[in-house]
């Protein structure tokens, strides 16, 4: 047997026999895609990429592995490693080391492995595997065959580190196709809206309109009736007026000072001795020299 069979990282032990070496054949076959017509990669649509752009697409496995992270770096155009133009060959190794960088970046990651074996397909796939963190038994060439060994990693954790990978790529250009998986939420187990107490009375809801008047017309019928000749005349201007209070005030004057009366004719004086809230109509009289008539040129119904 050989040496690299008592390493700490082989997967396996116990019994085992080296298989029997197989003559060399005269033709290899092809390798599957060849022709362009059948790749598969070239066929692949980007949608099932996590991560694409004008040049390379980035993949990953069809389900959660054993390790972090399984991806393959493919770039668009058919092409083998060695059929690489210049500026494709300079990209690769740009988008090697980024790549490397973004899985290295997620938790529980020590290591990334890069690899490329070209026997199984004409297009040019480089593969990106993690080690976790911590698993020395893992180090070395032997990490693709513990990818299979090691128990499956949780689907949401997985999807996490995918979408991780999409947009530490997207950073520097391309589109992110992977999404993080969505939290389930879930709704109280008991809920139930408050409902009105046994034998009390149903109160109407108390909203914006039942709270304020919609016209001009619905003020006038909110304003106590008058209770004599000095209610109906001029009214005393106060500080700070409340929402109850609907006297007549023009609004474009500047504010007197408390305890003064507003005319007819606009101007004010000291209110007398009718009581603070109450004033004896004065000032100018219209030609038939009723006072009543030119205080009605101030009510708001007038304006």
């Amino acid at each position: 047997m050989p040496d690299f069979t008592r390493w700490p990282s082989f997967p396996f032990e116990g019994d085992m026999r080296v298989k029997k070496l197989a003559a060399p054949v005269e033709v290899e076959p092809p390798r599957s895609g060849e022709d362009a017509s059948d790749c598969v990669a070239c066929g692949t649509p980007d949608d099932a990429y996590i991560w694409v752009s004008e040049r390379w697409r980035v993949r990953a496995m069809d389900r959660p592995t054993g390790l972090p992270m399984v991806l393959i770096l493919e770039c668009r155009s058919h092409l083998d490693l060695g059929d690489l133009p210049n500026m494709l060959a300079a990209e690769l190794g740009v988008m090697t080391v980024r790549l490397e960088r973004a899985i290295r970046s997620l938790d529980g990651v020590a290591r990334v492995h890069v690899n490329r074996w070209g026997d199984g397909s004409a297009h040019l796939h480089m593969w990106f595997l993690a080690r976790p963190y911590g698993r020395l038994q893992l180090r070395g060439t032997f990490l693709s065959l513990w990818d299979d060994i090691l128990p499956v990693i949780p689907e949401a954790q997985w999807r996490e580190n995918l979408a991780l990978v999409a947009a530490w790529l997207a950073d520097f250009g391309g589109k992110a196709n992977a999404e993080p998986a969505h939290i389930q939420w879930e709704s109280p187990a008991t809920f139930s809206p408050p409902t009105a107490v046994d034998n009390e009375p149903e109160t109407s809801v108390d909203t914006e309109d039942n709270r304020r008047p919609a016209t001009l017309s619905d003020i006038e019928a909110s304003r106590p009736a008058p209770s004599g000749p000095g209610d109906s005349g001029t009214v005393v201007q106060q500080e700070n007026p409340t929402p109850q209070d609907h006297g007549v005030r023009d609004f474009d004057a500047p504010p007197t000072a408390a305890g003064r009366v507003v005319d007819a004719s606009g101007g004010s004086r000291p209110a007398n001795d009718g009581g603070p809230d109450r004033a004896i109509p004065r000032g100018p009289q219209s030609g038939n020299g009723s006072p009543m008539n030119d205080m009605k040129a101030t009510l708001p119904g007038q304006h």
